[in-house]
């Protein structure tokens, strides 16, 4: 069996979210996953972060496109209103409203600007790779632990991510260990509370909807 293995340091942030779930349920192999799942660097000194990958699904596209709609259609109006209200009752300099408005509305128009951009240069992935039985960017994958617990988990695109529904980053430590491995391969995890082993027992691509009760 082909075996990967990573050296992963946590961040402050992922450390913290271990120790709260580890408190609230036994379930730690799983809980190390997630940690996995996590990206960006949470201390007081942010370096540059290396360009996140382009890739999406169409679901996720979807998403983005409908919160870029939102926001410039209904939010940002709604907001001017509001402001154009709170700039009317007078001294703007100590009007905690005016002066909440125009911070709503920079936060706005920031996000516009990303999701315009970001969408422009997205990649949809809507094809299937010819090897189902391998994970690729789409895919569901069930993994078991020594102890035959099991999880899953979708790879997506760095924009898609959602701890809920168990969507990880393509660029995740997690996701670069498993592209390319097949059903039964198993992959090496070292993390701060040691070598954790995972099998892959089934890899699948098919839509989010036919898995709602994983």
């Amino acid at each position: 069996m082909a075996k990967t293995r990573i050296h992963e340091f946590s961040n402050n942030h992922c450390q913290t979210i271990i120790v709260k779930q580890s408190l609230s349920n036994n379930h730690s192999q799983t809980t190390i996953l997630k940690q996995l799942a996590c990206t960006g660097n949470m201390g007081r000194y942010r370096p540059p972060r290396p360009p996140s990958s382009k890739y999406i699904t169409p679901e996720g596209k979807a998403k983005l496109e409908q919160e870029l709609d939102y926001l410039w259609h209904k939010k940002r109006p709604a907001v001017t209103r509001a402001l154009s209200a709170a700039a009317a009752e007078g001294d703007r300099s100590e009007n905690a409203e005016y002066i909440y408005r125009k911070k709503q509305l920079r936060e706005i128009d920031s996000r516009v600007r990303f999701l315009r951009k970001r969408l422009e240069d997205m990649v949809v992935v809507d094809s299937i790779p010819d090897d189902i039985r391998r994970v690729y960017f789409g895919a569901w994958v069930t993994l078991e632990s020594e102890a035959g617990q099991e999880c899953c988990y979708r790879i997506v695109g760095p924009d898609e991510i959602d701890p809920e529904k168990n969507l990880i980053s393509m660029d995740s430590p997690l996701s670069k260990a498993l592209m390319g491995k097949a059903i039964d391969a198993d992959i090496e995890v070292e993390t701060p509370n040691g070598t954790m082993v995972y099998y892959i027992i089934d890899v699948a691509y098919e839509n989010k909807s036919t898995r709602d009760n994983l």
